[in-house]
């Protein structure tokens, strides 16, 4: 090749060919595109409650954007001027102020507003239920634990960027909010008091809290959540995608659509049709009404008022938690050497216990699974969940020990709702939140069970299909139809670990944590469904009377011969 040939470059003849030539030649893009638009991803319906939380993401960094340039994050006072009558010339912060003033004053303020705090509300509940689809369908485990850990910690973040932009009005109904979160700090022993005077500017509200909470909800935690969405992201492309088994389909491949531009063209089209939902419910529906609940004042405390969903389980705890157990008191005087200290578990440990049980099993969940199977394989498909009846079963138990929190929430608007008496109310919330999840865990592995058995009589004797057909010598069956290939590979296709006894070492002892570990085998995998194996199939397609499974086609082919 001549000189003159090898330093001849590609020339664009268009300008968009030659602004992209010039960025591509530079930063090489075209590999970075090339390489990730190869990237297969499976495509399946529950796939999509993480791309609702990303793309619901994405219109609260839009919305809280434009908010950011008409919000005044300062508890400095001042008397109302706006266009709301009611509270005109009422002495408020200047942070509500400017709230009522994007309410009503501001063109397109008000939908803005709850453009807002609906994004919110659907990023944390998308966030929420793809935890649980990952929890349910086990795709968490190796080599996934560490991206579960961080979705977790994404959950955490999400609630903690809904409770800081939910307090920044400085409403009534926000600073009770805060109240609450006042109580619980001081309830810590010895440090309590010095944390809320620091986190408050002085004694509760003090003047900073709100330009702080402002820094943390506007940078500190958008920017940690951005840097574990991409972080999030990454991992997924290096571990590649989890999907349900199928014919074709194994831990070694995956089966469905590239990036480019199959992927990307119903993604993006997805994103329009989250951000046209949001919008319309914005406009339809009245949130956090902040006009109605008056500038936040210590003094008065108002009946009924509800958190939102996310921080409403730690609202209810806190109701349910009773003062006095019998005789036992749950606040107790302990005199140290400096004075007399406070021990409030009344509201220490229904604040903090729930919310440490709940996260400490989350982040600890794949590790003790695999300490449970002693699987140290990768796992790239899916379990349906039936297929892991414990799993599931112990999910629920959490779904509903969560659940039965959040209705305390809102005991006192049941009480008057279904004109009951408040403390019947709690009394049952209380029996519910030891009943419930053990009734939940029981029911749900039960009922996965018996699905489980289902599949395995629909793989052997086929399909119902409601048609009876008398038998030459008189008898009556059901005709039931073989289920097709693909079917019964999702049937058949499932791991079904059985319990591991207790192993000793190589001193012939059996430990005590193995004992707990063939313990927690049993209880995981004692009752279990195996899967039909191709031998128990033959069988069952080769006996001499199996009207059930052939179809009316292969009848006609039989009588034929």
């Amino acid at each position: 090749m001549s000189s003159s040939a090898a330093g001849q470059q590609y020339q664009p003849k268009t300008s968009v060919g030659r602004i992209t030539n010039f960025v591509d030649t530079r930063v090489g893009g075209s590999a970075i595109v090339k390489e990730f638009g190869r990237k297969i991803f499976p495509d399946h319906w529950t796939f999509m409650f993480g791309e609702v939380a990303l793309y619901s993401f994405v219109i609260l960094l839009l919305s809280g954007t434009f908010l950011t340039f008409f919000f005044d994050p300062s508890m400095a006072e001042t008397h109302y001027d706006g266009s709301y009558v009611p509270l005109r010339g009422i002495e408020m912060s200047m942070a509500y102020a400017s709230s009522l003033d994007i309410s009503f004053d501001i063109r397109g303020g008000l939908f803005m507003r709850q453009v807002h705090h609906w994004s919110a509300l659907l990023f944390v509940a998308a966030v929420s239920v793809h935890m649980l689809r990952v929890f349910f369908t086990g795709a968490f485990r190796r080599p996934r634990e560490l991206n579960w850990v961080i979705g977790g910690v994404l959950l955490i973040l999400a609630m903690a960027a809904g409770f800081t932009g939910y307090s920044l009005p400085d409403d009534l109904l926000s600073g009770n909010g805060l109240r609450i979160i006042d109580g619980v700090v001081k309830s810590i022993p010895v440090v309590g008091t010095y944390i809320s005077f620091f986190l408050f500017g002085g004694e509760f509200p003090g003047t900073v809290i709100i330009p702080r909470l402002y820094v943390l909800h506007i940078l500190l935690i958008p920017a940690l959540i951005l840097l574990l969405i991409g972080i999030h992201l990454f991992l997924v492309v290096v571990h590649k995608h989890t999907q349900f088994p199928g014919p074709g389909r194994t831990n070694d491949n995956v089966v469905g659509f590239p990036v480019g531009p199959v992927y990307a063209a119903k993604a993006g089209g997805f994103f329009f049709i989250v951000f046209g939902i949001i919008a319309a419910i914005s406009a339809a529906f009245t949130i956090n009404p902040i006009w109605n609940y008056g500038p936040y004042d210590p003094s008065p405390v108002s009946a009924g008022t509800q958190p939102d969903w996310y921080i409403g389980w730690v609202d209810g705890a806190l109701r349910l938690m009773p003062g006095v157990l019998g005789n036992f008191p749950f606040e107790w005087n302990i005199p140290f050497p400096w004075g007399t200290n406070t021990l409030s578990l009344n509201v220490l440990l229904p604040a903090l216990v729930p919310a440490g049980i709940v996260f400490m099993l989350l982040f600890a969940w794949p590790w003790i699974e695999a300490w449970v199977t002693k699987d140290r394989r990768e796992k790239h498909l899916l379990d349906r969940p039936r297929n892991a009846p414990t799993r599931t079963g112990i999910g629920v138990a959490g779904v509903v020990f969560y659940c039965v929190m959040w209705a305390a929430a809102s005991s006192d608007l049941i009480a008057t709702h279904f004109m009951v008496s408040l403390n019947d109310v709690t009394y049952w919330l209380r029996a519910l939140l030891f009943i419930g999840p053990v009734v939940g865990f029981i029911a749900a592995r039960r009922i996965a069970l018996a699905l489980q058995r289902k599949d395995r009589e629909i793989v052997l004797h086929g399909r119902e299909t409601g048609r009876i057909v008398r038998l030459p010598h008189g008898e009556f069956i059901e005709v039931h139809e073989p289920v097709d290939e693909y079917k019964r590979y999702k049937l058949v296709s499932f791991d079904s670990p059985e319990v591991l006894s207790a192993q000793p070492d190589v001193n012939g002892h059996v430990p005590k944590t193995e004992k707990r570990r063939a313990w927690a085998s049993r209880f995981f995998f004692e009752d279990r469904v195996a899967p039909v194996t191709p031998a128990e199939l033959e069988q069952a397609h080769s006996h001499g009377h199996h009207g059930e499974v052939a179809s009316e086609h292969d009848k006609a082919a039989i009588s034929s011969h």
